[in-house]
Protein backbone atom coordinates (compact mmCIF):
# COMPACT_ATOMS: atom_id res chain seq x y z
CA UNK A 1 0.00 0.00 0.00
CA UNK A 2 1.30 3.44 -0.93
CA UNK A 3 0.78 6.08 1.76
CA UNK A 4 0.49 9.67 0.51
CA UNK A 5 0.48 12.54 3.02
CA UNK A 6 -1.23 15.63 1.64
CA UNK A 7 -1.10 19.21 2.85
CA UNK A 8 -3.26 22.10 1.72
CA UNK A 9 -2.77 23.05 -1.00
CA UNK A 10 -1.38 19.77 -2.31
CA UNK A 11 0.99 19.58 -5.24
CA UNK A 12 -0.16 16.29 -6.73
CA UNK A 13 -1.48 15.96 -10.26
CA UNK A 14 -4.28 13.65 -11.38
CA UNK A 15 -1.87 12.16 -13.92
CA UNK A 16 0.26 10.93 -11.00
CA UNK A 17 -2.35 8.24 -10.29
CA UNK A 18 -4.20 5.46 -12.07
CA UNK A 19 -8.03 5.67 -11.98
CA UNK A 20 -9.08 5.22 -8.34
CA UNK A 21 -12.11 3.99 -6.42
CA UNK A 22 -11.81 5.84 -3.12
CA UNK A 23 -13.46 5.51 0.30
CA UNK A 24 -13.86 8.79 2.18
CA UNK A 25 -14.09 9.13 5.95
CA UNK A 26 -12.23 9.78 9.18
CA UNK A 27 -12.42 6.08 10.13
CA UNK A 28 -11.43 6.21 13.83
CA UNK A 29 -11.59 2.60 14.95
CA UNK A 30 -11.82 1.23 11.39
CA UNK A 31 -14.82 -0.64 12.82
CA UNK A 32 -17.21 -2.95 10.96
CA UNK A 33 -19.17 -0.01 9.54
CA UNK A 34 -15.97 1.61 8.27
CA UNK A 35 -14.76 -1.69 6.85
CA UNK A 36 -18.01 -1.97 4.90
CA UNK A 37 -17.23 1.40 3.25
CA UNK A 38 -13.56 0.56 2.59
CA UNK A 39 -14.30 -2.91 1.21
CA UNK A 40 -16.99 -1.47 -1.09
CA UNK A 41 -14.31 0.79 -2.59
CA UNK A 42 -12.08 -2.26 -3.02
CA UNK A 43 -14.94 -4.15 -4.68
CA UNK A 44 -15.69 -1.26 -7.06
CA UNK A 45 -11.99 -1.03 -7.94
CA UNK A 46 -11.88 -4.73 -8.80
CA UNK A 47 -15.08 -4.59 -10.87
CA UNK A 48 -14.08 -1.47 -12.83
CA UNK A 49 -10.36 -2.18 -13.17
CA UNK A 50 -9.40 0.76 -10.95
CA UNK A 51 -6.99 0.84 -8.02
CA UNK A 52 -8.47 1.05 -4.51
CA UNK A 53 -7.88 4.02 -2.23
CA UNK A 54 -8.89 5.44 1.15
CA UNK A 55 -8.75 9.07 2.22
CA UNK A 56 -8.57 9.97 5.90
CA UNK A 57 -7.59 13.04 7.89
CA UNK A 58 -5.12 13.89 10.65
CA UNK A 59 -5.47 15.22 13.29
CA UNK A 60 -9.12 14.79 14.26
CA UNK A 61 -11.18 17.70 12.86
CA UNK A 62 -12.52 18.51 16.34
CA UNK A 63 -8.97 19.36 17.46
CA UNK A 64 -8.52 21.90 14.66
CA UNK A 65 -12.03 23.33 14.77
CA UNK A 66 -11.93 23.84 18.51
CA UNK A 67 -14.88 21.56 19.25
CA UNK A 68 -12.81 19.46 21.63
CA UNK A 69 -11.65 21.30 24.75
CA UNK A 70 -9.50 18.43 25.91
CA UNK A 71 -6.83 16.28 24.33
CA UNK A 72 -8.42 13.83 21.89
CA UNK A 73 -7.77 10.15 22.45
CA UNK A 74 -8.25 7.71 19.59
CA UNK A 75 -9.60 4.19 19.23
CA UNK A 76 -6.99 3.76 16.49
CA UNK A 77 -4.16 6.29 16.43
CA UNK A 78 -2.85 6.95 12.94
CA UNK A 79 -0.13 4.29 12.88
CA UNK A 80 -2.68 1.59 13.82
CA UNK A 81 -5.18 2.90 11.29
CA UNK A 82 -2.54 2.61 8.53
CA UNK A 83 -1.81 -1.03 9.47
CA UNK A 84 -5.48 -2.05 9.58
CA UNK A 85 -6.30 -0.40 6.24
CA UNK A 86 -3.27 -2.05 4.66
CA UNK A 87 -4.46 -5.44 5.98
CA UNK A 88 -7.77 -4.83 4.15
CA UNK A 89 -5.81 -4.90 0.87
CA UNK A 90 -6.04 -1.24 -0.18
CA UNK A 91 -3.63 0.14 -2.80
CA UNK A 92 -3.41 3.82 -1.77
CA UNK A 93 -3.96 5.63 1.51
CA UNK A 94 -4.22 9.43 1.38
CA UNK A 95 -3.73 11.17 4.74
CA UNK A 96 -4.80 14.80 4.54
CA UNK A 97 -3.30 17.15 7.12
CA UNK A 98 -6.41 18.76 8.57
CA UNK A 99 -5.89 22.50 9.09
CA UNK A 100 -8.21 25.52 9.46
CA UNK A 101 -7.39 26.45 5.84
CA UNK A 102 -8.32 22.98 4.59
CA UNK A 103 -11.51 23.04 6.70
CA UNK A 104 -12.47 26.29 5.00
CA UNK A 105 -12.60 24.77 1.52
CA UNK A 106 -15.98 25.03 -0.15
CA UNK A 107 -17.53 21.62 -0.91
CA UNK A 108 -16.88 22.11 -4.65
CA UNK A 109 -13.25 23.07 -3.99
CA UNK A 110 -12.72 19.94 -1.88
CA UNK A 111 -14.17 17.71 -4.60
CA UNK A 112 -12.23 19.47 -7.37
CA UNK A 113 -8.87 19.32 -5.58
CA UNK A 114 -9.02 16.16 -3.46
CA UNK A 115 -11.25 13.88 -5.50
CA UNK A 116 -11.28 14.85 -9.18
CA UNK A 117 -7.74 16.22 -8.81
CA UNK A 118 -6.47 12.80 -7.65
CA UNK A 119 -8.01 10.91 -10.58
CA UNK A 120 -10.81 9.38 -8.52
CA UNK A 121 -13.38 7.72 -10.79
CA UNK A 122 -15.62 6.24 -8.10
CA UNK A 123 -16.33 7.55 -4.58
CA UNK A 124 -17.63 5.45 -1.69
CA UNK A 125 -18.80 6.95 1.61
CA UNK A 126 -21.24 6.31 4.41
CA UNK A 127 -24.77 7.74 4.21
CA UNK A 128 -23.88 10.43 6.78
CA UNK A 129 -20.55 11.58 5.29
CA UNK A 130 -20.11 15.34 4.87
CA UNK A 131 -17.37 17.45 3.31
CA UNK A 132 -16.33 21.04 2.76
CA UNK A 133 -16.80 24.13 4.93
CA UNK A 134 -19.16 23.47 7.85
CA UNK A 135 -19.97 20.05 6.38
CA UNK A 136 -22.23 21.64 3.78
CA UNK A 137 -21.37 18.94 1.24
CA UNK A 138 -23.31 15.69 1.75
CA UNK A 139 -23.98 12.50 -0.18
CA UNK A 140 -27.05 14.28 -1.60
CA UNK A 141 -24.95 17.13 -3.03
CA UNK A 142 -22.18 14.83 -4.29
CA UNK A 143 -23.76 14.21 -7.74
CA UNK A 144 -23.87 17.97 -8.36
CA UNK A 145 -20.27 18.54 -7.17
CA UNK A 146 -18.98 15.55 -9.16
CA UNK A 147 -19.11 17.50 -12.46
CA UNK A 148 -19.90 14.09 -14.01
CA UNK A 149 -16.25 13.12 -13.45
CA UNK A 150 -16.92 10.13 -11.19
CA UNK A 151 -19.65 7.73 -10.07
CA UNK A 152 -20.40 7.01 -6.42
CA UNK A 153 -21.81 4.53 -3.92
CA UNK A 154 -23.56 5.36 -0.65
CA UNK A 155 -23.12 2.74 2.07
CA UNK A 156 -26.18 2.52 4.39
CA UNK A 157 -26.06 2.42 8.17
CA UNK A 158 -24.69 -0.79 9.64
CA UNK A 159 -26.65 -1.69 12.77
CA UNK A 160 -26.12 -4.30 15.41
CA UNK A 161 -28.86 -4.93 17.91
CA UNK A 162 -31.01 -2.01 16.72
CA UNK A 163 -28.12 0.42 17.21
CA UNK A 164 -25.72 1.90 14.66
CA UNK A 165 -22.15 0.56 14.70
CA UNK A 166 -20.24 3.76 15.40
CA UNK A 167 -17.06 5.14 16.94
CA UNK A 168 -19.26 6.88 19.52
CA UNK A 169 -20.78 3.55 20.61
CA UNK A 170 -17.33 1.94 20.80
CA UNK A 171 -16.03 4.85 22.90
CA UNK A 172 -18.99 4.47 25.24
CA UNK A 173 -18.34 0.74 25.71
CA UNK A 174 -14.64 1.40 26.30
CA UNK A 175 -15.46 4.01 28.92
CA UNK A 176 -17.77 1.46 30.59
CA UNK A 177 -14.95 -1.18 30.58
CA UNK A 178 -17.11 -3.45 28.39
CA UNK A 179 -14.11 -4.56 26.31
CA UNK A 180 -15.65 -8.01 25.75
CA UNK A 181 -18.43 -6.40 23.66
CA UNK A 182 -16.05 -4.67 21.24
CA UNK A 183 -15.12 -7.52 18.85
CA UNK A 184 -18.61 -7.60 17.32
CA UNK A 185 -18.27 -3.88 16.50
CA UNK A 186 -14.57 -3.65 15.67
CA UNK A 187 -14.17 -7.03 14.03
CA UNK A 188 -11.27 -7.66 16.45
CA UNK A 189 -10.42 -7.19 20.12
CA UNK A 190 -9.40 -3.70 21.20
CA UNK A 191 -5.62 -3.28 21.10
CA UNK A 192 -3.10 -0.75 22.37
CA UNK A 193 0.63 -0.79 21.73
CA UNK A 194 3.54 0.56 23.73
CA UNK A 195 7.04 0.04 25.06
CA UNK A 196 8.00 -1.94 28.16
CA UNK A 197 9.70 0.44 30.60
CA UNK A 198 11.26 0.08 34.04
CA UNK A 199 8.78 0.35 36.90
CA UNK A 200 9.28 0.02 40.65
CA UNK A 201 9.78 -3.76 40.21
CA UNK A 202 7.59 -4.44 43.25
CA UNK A 203 5.64 -7.16 41.43
CA UNK A 204 8.57 -9.53 41.26
CA UNK A 205 9.09 -9.28 45.05
CA UNK A 206 5.60 -10.71 45.63
CA UNK A 207 5.84 -13.38 42.94
CA UNK A 208 3.98 -11.55 40.17
CA UNK A 209 6.48 -9.78 37.92
CA UNK A 210 4.79 -7.26 35.63
CA UNK A 211 5.65 -5.48 32.42
CA UNK A 212 5.08 -1.76 32.84
CA UNK A 213 3.75 -0.47 29.49
CA UNK A 214 4.35 3.07 28.30
CA UNK A 215 1.54 3.37 25.76
CA UNK A 216 2.45 4.94 22.44
CA UNK A 217 0.41 7.73 20.95
CA UNK A 218 -3.03 8.86 22.07
CA UNK A 219 -4.95 5.69 22.84
CA UNK A 220 -8.19 5.54 24.75
CA UNK A 221 -7.27 3.54 27.84
CA UNK A 222 -9.97 1.37 29.45
CA UNK A 223 -11.06 2.50 32.95
CA UNK A 224 -9.17 1.70 36.15
CA UNK A 225 -9.34 -1.96 37.06
CA UNK A 226 -8.04 -5.43 36.33
CA UNK A 227 -8.50 -7.12 32.96
CA UNK A 228 -7.85 -10.47 31.29
CA UNK A 229 -5.54 -9.61 28.38
CA UNK A 230 -3.28 -11.11 25.76
CA UNK A 231 0.05 -9.48 25.02
CA UNK A 232 2.14 -9.79 21.89
CA UNK A 233 5.89 -10.00 22.55
CA UNK A 234 8.29 -10.63 19.67
CA UNK A 235 5.51 -12.00 17.43
CA UNK A 236 4.17 -14.39 20.09
CA UNK A 237 0.95 -13.96 22.08
CA UNK A 238 0.77 -14.70 25.81
CA UNK A 239 -2.17 -14.72 28.23
CA UNK A 240 -2.11 -12.50 31.28
CA UNK A 241 -3.82 -10.01 33.57
CA UNK A 242 -3.47 -6.26 33.35
CA UNK A 243 -3.89 -3.65 36.05
CA UNK A 244 -4.80 -0.12 35.01
CA UNK A 245 -4.45 2.24 37.92
CA UNK A 246 -2.40 3.98 40.57
CA UNK A 247 -1.44 1.00 42.79
CA UNK A 248 -3.30 2.31 45.87
CA UNK A 249 -1.94 -0.44 48.13
CA UNK A 250 1.56 1.02 47.74
CA UNK A 251 1.00 4.63 46.69
CA UNK A 252 -0.58 6.89 49.26
CA UNK A 253 -0.74 9.68 46.69
CA UNK A 254 -1.95 9.01 43.17
CA UNK A 255 1.00 9.81 40.95
CA UNK A 256 0.95 8.47 37.41
CA UNK A 257 -1.50 6.10 35.80
CA UNK A 258 0.19 2.79 35.09
CA UNK A 259 -0.67 -0.06 32.75
CA UNK A 260 1.01 -3.22 34.08
CA UNK A 261 0.70 -6.71 32.63
CA UNK A 262 1.53 -9.95 34.40
CA UNK A 263 1.98 -12.73 31.84
CA UNK A 264 1.42 -16.38 32.71
CA UNK A 265 4.31 -18.75 32.09
CA UNK A 266 6.68 -16.01 30.97
CA UNK A 267 10.08 -15.16 32.42
CA UNK A 268 11.96 -13.15 29.77
CA UNK A 269 13.48 -9.70 30.29
CA UNK A 270 11.69 -7.47 27.78
CA UNK A 271 12.60 -3.90 28.72
CA UNK A 272 12.55 -1.69 25.64
CA UNK A 273 10.40 -4.14 23.65
CA UNK A 274 7.45 -2.90 21.60
CA UNK A 275 4.39 -4.88 22.69
CA UNK A 276 0.67 -5.02 21.88
CA UNK A 277 -1.95 -5.44 24.60
CA UNK A 278 -5.25 -7.01 23.52
CA UNK A 279 -8.09 -6.32 25.97
CA UNK A 280 -10.46 -9.28 26.50
CA UNK A 281 -12.44 -9.04 29.75
CA UNK A 282 -12.91 -6.68 32.70
CA UNK A 283 -12.41 -8.65 35.93
CA UNK A 284 -12.80 -6.15 38.76
CA UNK A 285 -12.27 -2.55 39.84
CA UNK A 286 -8.99 -1.36 41.31
CA UNK A 287 -8.95 -1.50 45.09
CA UNK A 288 -6.70 -0.85 48.06
CA UNK A 289 -5.70 -3.85 50.20
CA UNK A 290 -4.77 -3.89 53.87
CA UNK A 291 -1.48 -5.64 53.18
CA UNK A 292 0.67 -7.75 50.86
CA UNK A 293 -0.98 -11.06 51.74
CA UNK A 294 -4.45 -9.80 50.88
CA UNK A 295 -3.12 -8.35 47.61
CA UNK A 296 -1.34 -11.59 46.64
CA UNK A 297 -4.46 -13.61 47.41
CA UNK A 298 -6.57 -11.35 45.17
CA UNK A 299 -4.02 -11.47 42.33
CA UNK A 300 -4.16 -15.29 42.51
CA UNK A 301 -7.95 -15.12 42.12
CA UNK A 302 -7.65 -12.65 39.22
CA UNK A 303 -5.14 -14.92 37.53
CA UNK A 304 -7.39 -17.97 37.91
CA UNK A 305 -10.38 -16.08 36.51
CA UNK A 306 -8.32 -15.07 33.48
CA UNK A 307 -7.01 -18.63 33.00
CA UNK A 308 -10.59 -19.96 33.14
CA UNK A 309 -11.72 -17.31 30.65
CA UNK A 310 -9.00 -18.16 28.13
CA UNK A 311 -9.66 -21.90 28.56
CA UNK A 312 -13.32 -21.32 27.64
CA UNK A 313 -12.47 -18.98 24.79
CA UNK A 314 -9.60 -20.69 23.06
CA UNK A 315 -10.84 -19.62 19.61
CA UNK A 316 -11.10 -15.96 20.56
CA UNK A 317 -7.40 -15.26 20.23
CA UNK A 318 -5.88 -12.82 17.93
Amino acid sequence: MEVKRLNFPHKLDRNDFPPLAMALGYFDGVHMGHQQVILEAKKQAEEQDFRSAVMTFDPHPSVVLGKSKKHVQYITPLSDKIKIIEELGIDYLFIVHFTPEFANLLPQEFIDQYVIGLNVKHVVAGFDYSYGRMGKGTMETLPFHSRNQFSYSVVPKLAQGEEKVSSTRIRHLLNEAKVNELPSLLGRYYRTSGTVIHGDKRGRTIGFPTANIDLNEDYMIPPLGVYAVKMKVKDHWYNGVCNVGYKPTFNKEALKLTVEVHLFEFEEEIYGEEVVVEWHLYLRKEQKFSGIEELVSQIERDKQKAIDYFEKNRQSSC
